[in-house]
């Protein structure tokens, strides 16, 4: 029995120990020394240390490449062109590139191991994401498990920002968490307020970010947010849209509609909102959202339970919500103008959706989504 128990232990204690040995080996045998990054064509160019993810290494140089999963590689968002030669592409990589990304030597930066000097390109707008320091005003549930966190940015600093956009909240060091990790979270406040930003964060079991939020963070504590990101937007057609979300995937949607209430904004653009929802106890901003029905003509919210219980009085649509949207495109909404699809959630969500949509005639091209790393 002892032999059983301690073998184990042993060979986990061998395993730790050769692990450890290949990082100092790297670190001090493989000595990369500096390294210089020149970045599109020399407009910008730094001196680094060599050895580390270039994701990292530019962040500490104030350049952020968006990163939903922080730099672990199973989000495919932080892609930059390399235009020198760090080596062949990594299986790591090739799951999240495109043959013609592939082709162009697109890169996952946080695969890419600094170990001589570096030509990449990127996007302009990147120049101007900022880290910001801020403290968090306000934290309140919204269901037993989603939490509404407002963060007041600190000093002079303000945020410019477009409905649908994301930023990058940074966790500090806590618990076994020894050095601090980013996550991305979609901004669910108006960019009219850019001394607020406001994110809704789902619990995610064992999830770094979404713990420390939940378990750890108390109105008045600091924090900070790298941002803003991304390219999920309202387009500037006269076609309907046609929204669809479930649990955080409210956030960006709750920006876009107060945003283009305030501004009237796009005006010849009817909006459709479907919210799915297990049972009651999923539900959040249900109020709110139906006075913002009334009070703006244009806008149409569907609420829907697949599973309603018995206590919940619901007399709102029931079914899966893609049975709830199949049913609404063929019967109810105006197609004069055309459609346009709006998603955030979930890749099994978004795919079922992008399915109801095209078999009702929608253009997969005119399909706009925001997928959950």
């Amino acid at each position: 029995m002892t032999t059983l128990v301690l073998g184990p232990l042993v060979s986990a204690g061998i395993t730790a120990f050769l692990a450890l040995v290949i990082a100092l080996v790297d670190r001090v045998v493989n000595d990369y020394g500096e390294v210089t990054i020149d970045i599109n064509g020399g407009k910008k160019t730094f001196t680094a240390r060599g050895g580390a993810p270039l994701l990292g290494t530019l962040a500490g140089l104030g350049v952020f490449v968006p990163s939903a999963c922080g730099g672990r590689g199973s989000c495919g968002a932080c892609k930059v062109r390399v235009l020198s030669d760090v080596g062949p592409h990594l299986p790591t990589e090739t799951p999240y590139l495109s043959p013609e990304e592939t082709a162009r030597n697109v890169r996952l930066s946080c695969q890419i191991k600094l170990k001589k000097d570096i030509a990449i390109e990127l996007p302009d707008e990147l120049f101007s994401v900022r880290k910001f320091t801020a403290t968090a005003e306000r934290v309140r549930d919204l269901t037993y498990d989603i939490k509404e966190v407002l963060f007041r940015l600190e000093g002079p600093d303000a945020i410019e920002f477009s409905s649908g956009q994301y930023v990058q909240l940074v966790v500090p060091p806590y618990g076994d968490l020894g050095e601090s990790v980013q996550r991305a979270y979609s901004m669910s406040s108006a960019p009219s307020d850019g001394k607020h930003v406001e994110l809704i964060i789902r619990l995610v079991p064992g999830g770094l970010a979404t713990t420390w939020v939940h378990k750890h963070l108390k109105e008045g504590d600091r924090a900070e947010l790298v941002g803003p990101f991304g390219e999920f937007r309202v387009h500037d057609t006269p076609k309907a849209m046609v929204c669809v979300a479930g649990g955080s995937g409210m956030a960006p949607f709750k920006s876009m509609f107060h945003d283009m209430k305030e501004r009237d904004a796009f005006p010849q653009k009817d909006v459709w909102y479907f919210f799915g929802a297990r049972s009651m106890k999923d539900m959040f901003y249900l109020d709110e959202l139906k006075a913002l029905e009334k009070e703006w003509p244009r806008f149409h919210f569907v609420p829907a339970l697949s599973e309603p219980g018995p206590d919940d009085a619901w007399t709102g649509d029931t079914g899966l919500i893609t049975d709830v949207l199949d049913r609404y495109i063929k019967n109810t909404i105006g197609k004069d103008k055309g459609l346009e699809g709006y998603l955030c959630g979930s890749p099994g969500m978004i795919n079922a959706c992008i399915n109801v949509m095209t078999a009702n005639g929608m253009s997969e091209s005119e399909i706009f989504y925001d997928k959950f790393a």
